[in-house]
């Protein structure tokens, strides 16, 4: 299907998929967490298979936070296997494209559109989707590639699917890590 199938030099954007959101050290992991960094896996194989480039969005919390610069929370989750060549951006607020070094980077693959994925659904993948479109660039997120906590009101797996109602609501391109691999 052409609509889920992002172009050719569409970057793998892994968002906010630092330790703190699996160790469960200071908050409980993201929902479904050994799911998501499973399949977080199989997109970066399948991104580097594809001649893809990746790259990975740390978060940077004020002092005293979890994901502070330094803390134990806020390095790039180790399972995850960053390579030494795959940049990391770091933002402090949910946008990933308030850093202007990540959109540079993304137009100096010539790429016109991204692969999102990562944490947390509700705040900062939810802001670098506005972001993405908001530096004129297509968007696919993978559905079944990010998660969040619950909150007061609902349940991550109600957020998740909600918010995917949302982003393609926004004109996002919607597609599974099945359908996305799957294409080779």
């Amino acid at each position: 299907m052409p609509d889920t199938v992002p172009s050719a030099a569409a970057p793998l954007i892994v968002i906010d998929l630092q330790t703190g959101m699996f160790d469960g050290r200071f908050d409980p992991p993201i929902h479904d967490a050994d799911t998501i960094a499973e399949r977080t896996r199989r997109l970066i194989d399948w991104a580097r298979h594809s001649g893809r480039k990746v790259a990975f969005v740390r978060h940077d919390g004020p002092e005293g936070d979890p994901l502070a610069p330094g803390a134990s929370g806020w390095p790039v989750w180790p399972l995850l296997g960053q390579a030494a060549d795959e940049p990391t951006f770091g933002k402090s607020v949910g946008n990933a494209f308030s850093n202007p070094e990540l959109a540079r980077w993304v137009t100096g693959q010539g790429a016109k559109d991204v692969v999102l994925i990562g944490a947390q659904t509700d705040f900062c993948v939810a802001a670098t989707v506005k972001g993405a479109f908001a530096e004129g660039l297509g968007v696919t997120v993978v559905s079944d590639a990010h998660s969040t906590l619950d909150s007061d009101k609902e349940k991550a797996p109600d957020i998740i699917a909600r918010h995917n109602e949302v982003f393609e609501g926004q004109g996002a391109r919607m597609t599974t890590t099945a359908e996305l691999t799957s294409k080779g």
